[in-house]
């Protein structure tokens, strides 16, 4: 089978002919059917995110598929079931082995791409604003970056939690994108001066920002008294260094969330929060934006528009 595999950090990863894998003790093996890329996949290439598979291993981190085979002394879940997986790699593959506890059941109406899609954006965005920032109806969410993935899923679910929500991105296409997703306000992140935008709109209770550098700051200094600054990811490439003096005299709160890490320590957290946003992805109550579908031959393309920002919300691999 086909597998988009990193041999060496620092050398591209390349396409790949391996062995059909069998499944082990806890895991299923699956036909993947969808598999969306994220900014960590290249963080990996890198050797710079917080988890180092052995190499060489096959990249992609969330997937959906079909069960095609089970380990030894395996009941469930059922051959032919399809399921969504968060495997932290594995994905980009033909095939692939993962363990059977993160499978989660795909309702009738979800799609693959749909459920490749959702699982790290949304998971991320639903766990910290409900779960760690506590956004409650009424308050204004700031979220940067908000045509990407991770944003446009905290666009949509700070909509859903009844929250006035502040979008900032680049250019009047992904504004767009941003409004579709339930944004009240956007604000242009090349335009002068977001600090003034934001005062001049009343200030923000809480910033959602999986981008980091410049905008960070602005956002901090236009955040209202008890407000919480929620650290998602760094992918304008700078992490910013926070003024402990503005957290003190303005009472806020800087909250760090690494939605992976709760495998580590409370995989319930996530298990319980997917299977919410499963049912909401049922109803129709939230919608995962996907702006590119490419084949498995085309990984590399992926992966470069992802890293010069070309895509907005997912780009997803149908093997």
């Amino acid at each position: 089978m086909r597998a988009f595999q990193l041999s060496r950090i620092g050398i591209p990863p390349t396409l790949t002919d391996i062995p059909v894998p069998d499944p082990g003790p806890g895991e299923v093996r699956l036909k993947i059917a969808a598999c969306a890329l994220n900014f960590a996949d290249l963080l990996q290439q890198e050797g710079k995110y917080q988890e180092h598979p052995a190499l060489p291993y096959t990249l992609g981190m969330e997937l959906a598929g079909v069960v095609t085979a089970l380990g030894p002394g395996m009941q469930g879940p059922a051959i032919g079931s399809r399921v969504a997986v968060f495997g932290t790699h594995g994905g980009l593959a033909e095939q692939g082995c993962f363990p059977a506890e993160r499978c989660l059941p795909l309702p009738e109406a979800v799609g693959f791409e749909q459920a490749a899609a959702l699982q790290i954006a949304y998971g991320t965005g639903h766990l910290a604003l409900e779960r760690k920032a506590r956004l409650q109806p009424g308050e204004t969410l700031l979220v940067l970056g908000a045509a990407g993935g991770v944003g446009l899923a905290a666009v949509e679910i700070g909509k859903r939690m009844g929250a006035r929500v502040i979008a900032s991105a680049r250019g009047p296409e992904r504004l767009e994108i941003a409004r579709q997703a339930g944004a009240d306000i956007t604000i242009d992140s090349d335009a002068p001066d977001l600090r003034g935008a934001l005062k001049a709109l009343g200030g923000v209770d809480l910033v959602y920002d999986p981008v980091g550098g410049e905008a960070f700051t602005e956002a901090l200094r236009a955040t209202r008294p008890e407000g919480r600054l929620l650290c998602i990811g760094f992918a304008g490439g700078t992490v910013p260094q926070i003024p402990a003096n503005l957290l003190l005299v303005k009472n806020l709160s800087v909250i760090g969330l690494y939605w992976g890490g709760y495998l580590s320590f409370a995989p319930a957290a996530l298990t319980e929060s997917l299977s919410t946003l499963m049912g909401w992805l049922a109803e129709g109550a939230i919608t995962p934006h996907v702006s590119h579908r490419l084949p498995l031959e085309r990984v590399a393309e992926g992966m470069e528009l992802l890293r010069s920002r070309q895509a907005t919300g997912k780009v997803v691999i149908l093997p």
